[in-house]
């Protein structure tokens, strides 16, 4: 299927359009995470968080910083540096000291006196980067703070792990038991479970391990591991990715279902250290996205690939190479270990759920694909969205180039 006539034509951005931005929330609804009190169980077209719903009279934030999605909780931050979170807490993973889920947004008053920057969720965890509000210059301008499963409190607590104290974080990202943190130097600290080997330490282990440095990434198999100068991270449910400053992916972790993009996996079916994708050679990426099974990978001239699991159509390929076979020895094929190209230009940004995955268009539309069954990868009332869908609602926010 031709892409443009997926996709459309890239429309020009209208500068009169106001920089500013609203937060939408759409999909499954059980624990309350999109944030609305309503009974329904699923939100299948995007509805607009209202800033009263915050506590913010009409017209104040109207800037969000970040928002993330965990399993069933979302945590946004605000213009004013103010982090909120709502839905499932049976692990603390809203950071209130309960372990009571909440339908609405509520700030986490723990970091009232940080400017909160960036946030991620796990699937039970959450941990965000901030700088204190009165900060002499001392203080370390990006301090990771975590809480919920697996962190040690139902409270943000300040963590360094690995890292020296006052070190900055530029990145945090969580997966199903385990978390990454990127520092501002390119190195990469790593804790929680390791039993697929998504901590990257060169072995397997049972029970949650402390945090370490990753030092070592296989460039070629035949030759010694070396460290590498890391600037994005993006966790799966039990595998990780990395881009180099070279713009070289590397992934680690359980490859099961192809979501490593190796040809052949040296450890069974885990890589145990972080390897490099060599089918993306002399393609210069700069973001990656993991979900449950699969992994996403955005070149700067915004270009999508995606590899590994693609059952439910979280490869945006089409339910041909979609298929989970239950007969056996059947030969079709239901995941690619091989990074595929999936949209040829024009991705600004990328995300994955679990199943599923969401990119904005440098134009500011959003289109998805995979698991549908809430409406979490389009409007339309399908099970599964083989191909790039449109994601509409009645007003479009522009998101803004990285740059500005």
């Amino acid at each position: 299927m031709d892409i443009d006539a997926i996709l459309g034509t890239t429309k020009p951005v209208a500068a009169s359009i106001p920089r500013k931005s609203a937060i939408y929330v759409w999909g499954y609804n059980q624990s309350g995470q999109t944030g609305r009190k309503e009974k329904d169980d699923q939100l299948r077209i995007p509805k607009q968080l209202p800033p009263q719903l915050f506590g913010c009279p009409a017209g104040l934030n109207t800037r969000w910083l970040d928002i993330a999605c965990g399993r069933e909780h979302t945590a946004a931050i605000a213009s004013d540096g103010l982090l909120f979170t709502w839905g499932a807490n049976e692990f603390g993973q809203l950071g209130d000291g309960t372990e009571e889920r909440r339908k609405h947004p509520k700030k986490v008053k723990q970091l009232e006196s940080e400017f909160v920057k960036s946030v991620a969720c796990g699937a039970h965890c959450s941990a965000c980067i901030a700088e204190p509000r009165e900060n002499d210059g001392t203080v370390s301008t990006g301090r990771l703070w975590v809480w919920g499963q697996n962190q040690g409190s139902n409270l943000p607590r300040l963590f360094w792990g690995a890292f020296e104290p006052n070190t900055t974080i530029k990145q945090v990202s969580c997966g199903a038991v385990h978390v990454v943190a990127l520092s501002e130097d390119g190195l990469l600290q790593a804790w929680g479970y390791n039993e697929q080997g998504q901590l990257g330490r060169g072995v397997t282990c049972e029970g949650l391990q402390g945090a370490r440095i990753i030092s070592s990434y296989a460039k070629f198999l035949d030759e010694a591991p070396e460290l590498v100068k890391i600037t994005r991270v993006s966790c799966g449910e039990y595998h990780t990715a990395a881009i180099s400053d070279k713009g070289e992916v590397y992934t680690w972790g359980l490859g099961n279902m192809g979501q490593l993009g190796h040809t052949s996996l040296q450890y069974g079916d885990k890589e145990l250290i972080p390897r490099r994708v060599v089918s993306l050679d002399s393609i210069f990426i700069k973001d990656a996205a993991c979900g449950g099974v699969h992994t996403c990978a955005l070149t700067q001239e915004g270009a999508l690939y995606a590899w590994g699991g693609g059952q439910s159509g979280q490869l945006g390929l089409g339910p041909d190479t979609g298929l989970f076979s239950c007969i056996p020895n059947d030969s079709r094929t239901f995941f690619r270990n091989i990074p595929v190209l999936v949209v040829p230009k024009g991705v600004q940004l990328v995300a994955c759920g679990h199943s599923h995955t969401l990119i904005c268009m440098r134009d500011g539309r959003i289109h998805g694909w995979g698991y549908n069954s809430y409406g979490q990868a389009a409007n339309e009332k399908s099970t599964y969205a083989w191909y790039p869908s449109p994601v509409d609602w009645y007003v479009l926010f522009l998101v803004e180039e990285s740059s500005t």
